[in-house]
């Protein structure tokens, strides 16, 4: 019993150490500021020295006793010791449970209702934010406090947060607050979202465009370093398909021999094994399935390579109308339910032809230089059913990419099918087509996007071109650096490196996290066969884009992109880049490629930061005040005559940009009136061919097309010329913005 006696006489001192006011208000003080002098201690209570040094010093000695505070002898300052945290959080639960009436609800993000609870603020911020304990335990009693003080009985989670957040910011503590700020969409930002003319149409779009938002706002705030995410948000750059980045790749360009041979795998448990196809039909539906799974793990474009070629051996020519009708049931499945590229193989390369030939259920049955008849056939058919189905209604998915090259050139059918297509294009456009006469491009691979991979890292096509694709794609605003460097060309190509690194470190960035995630993120195009992983991932391009060379070699020069010294910019500007590229390509990848590209998001954004940064009158864009954007591709008008002629300069402007086009390109000709003919653009096609002035291009038509009457004419039009409608009028033009 004598033992035990001085452990309660202690026990009896820390209580009534507590049970003083003021000893509590030194203990609470001791605890938010952790250490304080004599003299700033008395400040903080307010108390004069002169009159309250006695009662002060008293209370102080009865804590020292008690053992809730010591002292420091080299800082002389004095601190709360562990038993006086522990008794502070007593105290504070005793407070508590005596006003548990009064205690606050908090609305939790698991829409359930709890009472309010200050440890779990602390163990948010340890957990979540990283803060260490000392830290957290504070900013939760000043939370705490702040709630109290305003007297409100229902709050919620994102308040406890946002107040926390508020506190950390105050304490110069930025670092923290950047981990734990919460993403998601204002009240208002989604009422707009559900009363938008999307809404109407499909309400998958608007839960996917809110997913994506607070995706793009996690990658912001907890993937990318600072610098990367300001120079996203202030437009020095643009990293495209944020919501998806580091889930999904943004291109794939699928291997269609790997399916027809192993057939296709569930990619969750709910799903069945697909057998290899056993006729043509079947063949069709394992591509459908393919597009149909890989669009939950793509951001933008599927394409198939050879894609006439790989399923020739499943067509029999004397089945002809039957295969055309299938194709058909194809073709408009997919522009109903899917946004895919397919891409058309027109003749046989050496390569492709001397490819072992996988037929039905998997079976080798030859070489595909044995199924010339039959691929020819199904490109021709695909064309007949274009014309027919365009003759009511643009057809803009799934997009036609034709491929020429030397073959086609000599090949009599093949001229046919050419010729075919230029129907197409004279009448609504729609169809891309890829030069691929250099030997050293003819192997290859192209998405409308204008997307290229060539055999450069094996040598081997099929490699290089197939089960991998596009990473992602982060584009540079260089009218902004034009801005900044004030016609200083150095500083232009300082600051052009700069952002290039940049975008490289982002794609980076993205690649480590699909190494990380990807066998959760994208299980199919990650399935595995005998130990072969399908998509190749580490063999994905990274494409840093350009966008606004037009407008940036205006401001700098102050002449045009075709004059002398527009040229003489441009190649120094890609001289540089190019051997800086090869410099930083072993940090951030082999396949970092340059590119000038369509991108319509990237295009308006940048030109209306960049009006919001510097005023309209000082910014060169195209489009209107409203509706402003940057050139990401070239448009090229085309003049009606005999025979049709490209504005001066545009093979030599090809020759310029050359090294800005390694990862891809797109020409745009722009068809303006109705004149056009079969004849007249095939032979355009064929001089673009013979000079070289474009590696991929596609005729661009502008069409309005009246739902009232399912009819449609070339140009703008805002009245129906047949039933005189307003209402039921679209216009369809695949390159608005760009």
């Amino acid at each position: 019993m004598a033992r035990k006696q001085p452990q309660r006489s202690r026990g009896v001192k820390v209580l009534k150490a507590v049970s003083s006011p003021l000893r509590l208000q030194i203990l609470n003080l001791l605890f938010d500021k952790n250490a304080l002098a004599y003299t700033e201690l008395m400040t903080e209570l307010k108390m004069n020295p002169s009159r309250d040094a006695g009662r002060f010093a008293y209370h102080l000695k009865f804590m020292l006793k008690a053992g809730l505070v010591e002292a420091d002898v080299e800082t002389k300052k004095y601190f709360l010791t562990d038993l006086g945290k522990m008794v502070l959080d007593v105290a504070d639960r005793v407070e508590k449970k005596a006003v548990k009436s009064n205690s606050m609800l908090v609305r939790t993000s698991h829409s359930t209702f709890e009472e309010f609870d200050v440890n779990k603020i602390t163990n948010s911020l340890i957990k979540e934010g990283k803060v260490p304990a000392d830290l957290a335990q504070k900013t939760a009693k000043e939370t705490e406090k702040r709630l109290v003080k305003s007297k409100t009985r229902y709050i919620t989670a994102p308040l406890i947060r946002e107040l926390a957040n508020s506190i950390l910011v105050e304490k110069g503590y930025e670092e923290y607050r950047h981990k734990l700020t919460r993403v998601g969409m204002p009240i208002h930002e989604v009422n707009a979202l559900i009363e938008s003319k999307e809404a109407i149409s499909d309400s998958n779009q608007i839960i996917n465009k809110a997913g994506q938002v607070v995706l793009s706002e996690y990658t912001l705030l907890n993937i990318f370093p600072r610098d990367i995410a300001d120079a996203h948000l202030s437009g020095a750059i643009y990293i495209d398909g944020l919501g998806t980045w580091v889930l999904k790749p943004t291109e794939v360009f699928h291997d269609l021999c790997y399916f027809y041979q192993y057939g296709i795998k569930p990619g969750n448990p709910k799903q069945v094994y697909i057998h290899p196809p056993q006729d043509f039909k079947s063949a069709l539906s394992i591509i459908f399935n393919i597009l149909l799974h890989s669009s939950r793990e793509t951001y933008l474009t599927q394409t198939f390579k050879c894609f006439n070629v790989f399923i020739a051996p499943f067509v029999k020519i004397n089945e002809a109308s039957e295969i055309k009708e299938n194709l058909r049931l194809f073709i408009l499945n997919l522009n109903q339910h899917i946004d895919a590229t397919l891409g058309i193989e027109l003749v046989f390369s050496k390569s492709v032809a001397e490819k072992t030939a996988i037929g039905p259920m998997g079976k080798v049955c030859g070489k595909y230089g044995d199924y010339l008849k039959e691929s020819q056939l199904v490109a021709s058919l695909i064309l007949e059913i274009l014309r027919e189905e365009c003759a009511l209604k643009p057809l803009l998915n799934p997009k036609f990419v034709l491929r020429i090259n030397k073959e086609t050139l000599s090949n009599e059918k093949a001229l046919s099918i050419l010729k075919n297509a230029h129907d197409i294009a004279s009448k609504c456009g729609l169809l891309y087509f890829a030069n691929l006469t250099k030997i050293e491009n003819e192997n290859s691979a192209l998405s409308s996007s204008g997307i290229k991979l060539s055999t450069d890292i094996t040598g081997e096509w099929e490699t290089d071109t197939l089960r991998n694709g596009c990473l992602g794609c982060v584009t540079i605003n260089l009218p902004r650096i034009a801005l900044e460097c004030e016609k200083d060309k150095n500083k232009f190509i300082g600051l052009t490196k700069e952002r290039f690194e940049l975008a490289a470190r982002a794609l980076s960035i993205k690649s480590n996290a699909l190494k990380q995630f990807g066998k959760t993120s994208v299980p199919f195009l990650m399935q595995k066969n005998s130990g072969d992983t399908y998509f190749r991932l580490e063999n994905c391009s990274r494409i840093i884009n350009f966008a606004g060379l037009l407008e940036a070699v205006e401001i700098q020069t102050e002449k045009p992109i075709n004059s002398e010294e527009g040229h003489r910019f441009i190649e120094e500007i890609i001289d540089s880049l190019l051997l800086f590229k090869q410099k930083i390509c072993r940090r951030y990848g082999k396949r970092l490629y340059p590119a000038i590209i369509s991108n319509r998001n990237a295009a308006e954004r940048l030109a209306q930061l960049d009006i919001e940064k510097y005023g309209v009158a000082k910014i060169k864009f195209l489009g209107t005040r409203d509706k402003p954007y940057y050139s990401t591709l070239r448009r090229i008008q085309i003049k009606l005559a005999q025979p049709l002629v490209a504005p001066p300069g545009t093979v030599e402007m090809t020759k310029t940009l050359k090294g800005l086009n390694v990862g891809g390109s797109l020409d745009v000709f722009e068809l303006d009136g109705d004149g056009f003919t079969p004849e007249t653009l095939l032979d355009f096609t064929m001089r673009v061919i013979e000079n070289q002035a474009s590696e991929f291009f596609t005729y661009n038509r502008t069409i309005s097309y009246c739902s009232n009457c399912n009819q449609n004419w070339v140009g703008t039009t805002h009245k129906c010329p047949s039933c005189s409608s307003m209402s039921g009028l679209t216009t369809f033009d695949r390159f608005s913005s760009t």
